[in-house]
């Protein structure tokens, strides 16, 4: 989630989500362990990490959202931009008023596909080979803020969480038309007067058959089933009370979740029957934490910093094996 201009109530937030209650762990024991910053980024030169996407050596992709660009962290730190995206000069974002890039998934031939949106018709989803130009392939509504991004190759489409309109949009991995997949109450952001911030449908996986989608206002995980013809089944709720969640990702086969809380620093695991634990904390490393990705025992967290200001870094963990299922 970028930085939203104006912030109302952040710091009241921020003080209520550490007062809501949570699962205590089992027996104690941790899920996630070894935490360490392997990268830490410059939010002078807008290096705000957003999201991520893993390479088959261990090496990250992220967004750094503000820079308008694309950069590729190895396991040791080392960071290099691979592309920056066209500029916008008058961006009109809802929520955000820059041109911000998003949400980030890779190809099997190494093809990343990240979300731009800017309040223009630069507004959608952009492709980007390797060693390649930044290529628009599908526009997105400008008064919606695309968001996370997910890849299923096997039916060629890519699904956008759109966190302003409340929409999962699918669109084709070759590019075209996008199609509103999803829509609907549990999708939708909160209005002010109940207390939301405008930001719904954030994170988002596919998973297991199924579409799975953090709503940040609503605090909730959903499933969205993929039917047989492709189209979406009805949203299931799989969690609550996860305040501030951002995007998230699967420990294993099963679906079990880690999530990012971004207002309270932290990342819980999210159990299938929706309970859930903080993992990894600020005394960890953790500054406004986006997204997560795990590949194998490594647990991945870009933490982007926009509202503490501090420090946007990479954060690398070992996952316990006892709850990597």
């Amino acid at each position: 989630m970028p930085r939203l201009r104006p912030l109302p109530v952040v710091a009241a937030v921020t003080a209520a989500v550490a007062l809501l209650a949570a699962a205590p762990p089992p027996d104690g024991e941790p899920t996630v362990s070894r935490p360490r910053v392997v990268a830490h980024f410059d939010i002078t030169r807008g290096q705000t990490p957003e999201n991520i996407a893993l390479e088959p050596d261990g090496s990250a992709d992220l967004t750094f959202s503000a820079a308008r660009q694309v950069a590729h962290v190895t396991k040791q730190g080392h960071t290099r931009v691979l592309a920056t995206l066209p500029a916008e000069p008058n961006p009109r974002t809802p929520l955000v008023g820059d041109d911000v890039v998003l949400g980030i998934a890779r190809a099997h031939d190494g093809t990343l596909y990240v979300t731009y949106a800017t309040g223009t018709r630069k507004t959608g989803v952009w492709r980007v080979t390797p060693g390649g130009t930044p290529r628009q392939i599908a526009q997105l509504p400008p008064n919606g803020l695309p968001n996370a991004l997910g890849l299923d190759e096997r039916r060629g489409v890519l699904y956008v969480a759109d966190s302003v309109l409340g929409t999962v949009w699918r669109v084709p991995q070759r590019g075209g038309t996008p199609t509103a997949w999803a829509t609907g109450a549990a999708l939708r952001p909160l209005p002010a007067s109940e207390g939301g911030f405008g930001v719904g449908a954030n994170g988002l996986k596919v998973h297991d058959g199924a579409v799975w989608v953090s709503n940040t206002d609503r605090r909730t995980l959903l499933r969205v089933p993929v039917r047989r013809d492709g189209s979406a089944g009805r949203p299931e709720t799989r969690a609550t009370g996860l305040a501030g969640v951002d995007d998230f990702a699967f420990t294993g086969h099963g679906d079990t979740v880690l999530a990012a809380l971004i207002l309270s620093n932290e990342v819980a695991l999210v159990r299938p029957d929706g309970t859930h634990t903080v993992v990894l904390s600020q005394d960890d490393g953790l500054s406004n934490p986006t997204s997560v990705a795990v590949r194998h025992r490594t647990v991945y967290v870009p933490s982007g910093a926009f509202f503490t200001l501090r420090d946007p870094n990479l954060l690398l963990a070992r996952l316990d094996d006892r709850h990597a299922q």
